[in-house]
């Protein structure tokens, strides 16, 4: 492995720690606050710790191109609000680690959302849905118990998730994505804001309580986890970005027992497992075309606590 790759992998390999701690501190920051405060701060210091980078990337944006960008943003970030907003509510339920593996679904729902594009998905895909299947039982259901609720919410926003990467491999390709991520990020943070004022109670002192939690998932894993993540995968092939960043579950569920005393059963685990497994194959496994490789896979970045889901550029 080359140097500039090497340091590809370790900016990744942070990002990854950050963004899978940020559903810790998501878990920890609903003590004190509602799921829809909590965003619209977290979204609103997103968008403020990016706004001094506009002015870098002007030159390079057409006044077009910005009205445009403008307008697809306003539609994403509709639903990126529906994903954060489900996901958000369901860690008030569930554990950091539930969470973290859950929302990596996206990953395997992407493909499947593409059939609506009369996009192919192979058997290999299929035979990851089964593993996620399996695994999500394995992970959220008990012998004899319901389902947890806070686990299928989570699941509802990896939908919304998986819905909010093809709309953006779909239209993206040619926009500012800096500019795209400020406005999807602005939509979130008002409507969470709206939402919050309508239906929560929020007092100084639990924004106090809270603020730790707030800073880490606003600054850590949006503005400072998204820019590494940029720089990262400019030197790391696809493939192994993908396994890097798939980790992010396995930082989750090792935050939730070090800060939370989160502890997974023998069962729970397992399930983890064949999610990760499912995760990776349906990334990984190379589509062909006639003998030959179609396309290098694309990476969606990780929604939870990160940025926007993206694909990867070549």
């Amino acid at each position: 492995m080359q140097r500039s790759s090497s340091v590809g992998a370790a900016l990744l390999l942070v990002t990854a720690v950050i963004w899978g701690l940020a559903f810790v501190a998501q878990r920890a920051g609903m003590q004190h606050v509602g799921p829809f405060t909590f965003n619209a701060i977290r979204f609103a210091l997103g968008v403020v710790t990016l706004l001094p980078l506009l002015p870098l990337t002007r030159g390079n944006r057409r006044r077009v191109t910005a009205g445009r960008t403008v307008r697809f943003g306003l539609a994403t970030g509709v639903v990126l609000f529906g994903g954060a907003s489900l996901q958000q509510i369901g860690i008030v339920f569930t554990t950091a680690g539930n969470a973290g593996f859950i929302t990596g679904l996206y990953l395997v729902m992407v493909p499947l959302l593409g059939i609506l594009r009369r996009q192919r998905v192979g058997a290999v895909r299929w035979m990851a849905v089964g593993l996620a299947t399996l695994g999500m039982y394995l992970l959220s259901v008990t012998p004899g118990t319901a389902v947890n609720p806070g686990d299928l919410l989570v699941l509802a926003s990896a939908l919304f998730f998986a819905l909010h990467v093809q709309m953006i491999d779909h239209g993206a390709r040619h926009l500012d994505a800096l500019l795209l991520s400020v406005v999807q990020y602005a939509v979130v943070a008002l409507g969470s804001a709206v939402t919050a004022r309508a239906i929560e109670t929020v007092s100084t002192a639990s924004l106090a309580a809270a603020a730790p939690a707030i800073l880490y998932g606003g600054i850590g894993s949006i503005s400072i986890a998204y820019t590494l993540q940029v720089y990262g995968q400019r030197s790391v092939e696809p493939s192994h970005a993908a396994i890097i960043l798939s980790l992010e579950g396995a930082f989750a569920v090792l935050g939730g027992w070090l800060v939370l005393s989160e502890v997974l059963s023998a069962r729970a685990l397992a399930g983890c497992l064949l999610m990760l497994s499912a995760m990776l194959l349906s990334q990984l496994w190379p589509r062909r075309q006639g003998g030959r490789a179609a396309t290098r896979p694309t990476l969606p970045q990780p929604a939870a606590g990160g940025g926007i889901p993206a694909e990867i550029a070549d």
